[in-house]
């Protein structure tokens, strides 16, 4: 098994668990659009995270199973490691939003 595939193998769960959380996020933003947490722009990060994954794992496939469950490195579980990477996704777009929320606040006094 060459070093390449070995490294693909923890992407697809990956992939997977970022397709799931962009499709919760614009089905949550299509129809609670009132919110002010600007869930959009999650959305829109998601999204753009998922097709990044999607054409590294593309150029990255020699065969095989596309998707797998299992992982070589550090972490062996594929969802595991796909959660562990939507968290710095997630503490970016809370920082935008809490920054957002901090000037609307100093405008209003």
């Amino acid at each position: 098994v060459s070093q390449k595939r070995n490294l693909c193998y923890g992407e697809n769960m990956w992939l997977i668990t970022t397709l799931i959380t962009a499709m919760i996020v614009t089905l949550i933003w299509r129809f609670w659009p009132q919110a002010k947490m600007k869930l959009e722009y999650l959305a829109i990060m998601l999204w753009g995270l998922t097709l990044m994954i999607l054409v590294d794992h593309i150029l990255g496939y020699e065969g095989g199973a596309f998707l797998e469950m299992e992982t070589d490195g550090l972490i062996t579980s594929g969802i595991v490691l796909g959660i562990l990477m939507l968290i710095p996704v997630l503490a970016i777009w809370a920082i935008y939003v809490a920054k957002l929320n901090r000037n609307a606040e100093l405008v209003k006094e």
